[in-house]
């Protein structure tokens, strides 16, 4: 069982136009960096079967990406902190989590 007290960070990380190893690469490095600063990160990589776009059609999920920024801001309510990635501020969601986070005194880092 984990301490109630671990600090819980989320990644915030532009993804269109990057391949599953940039991807991968940059979600690497934050997550080192975080865990160097004591947060368990929480997972926003949202990659199971629930979530795939069969899967979400079934279940009547009209816009995805909309779905996708939901299960995000979610689990941000679990995180004291969030983490930026670099190009944050240019795509959408990011610039949407980031708003959150100020606005609700989530922590805010960046790479």
């Amino acid at each position: 069982m984990q301490d109630a007290k671990t600090k819980k960070a989320m990644l915030s990380q532009p993804m269109a136009g990057k391949t599953e190893d940039e991807i991968t690469a940059t979600r690497d490095a934050a997550i080192e960096a975080l865990t160097a600063m004591g947060y368990e990160v929480i997972n926003t990589r949202f990659t199971d079967e629930w979530y795939s776009k069969e899967a979400m059609d079934e279940r009547g999920v009209v816009n995805i990406p909309l779905c996708f920024m939901a299960k995000s801001l979610e689990a941000m309510c679990n995180c004291y902190a969030a983490y930026f990635c670099n190009g944050w501020e240019t795509t959408r969601g990011c610039r949407i989590e980031h708003e959150v986070a100020k606005a609700y005194g989530v922590e805010i880092i960046y790479a």
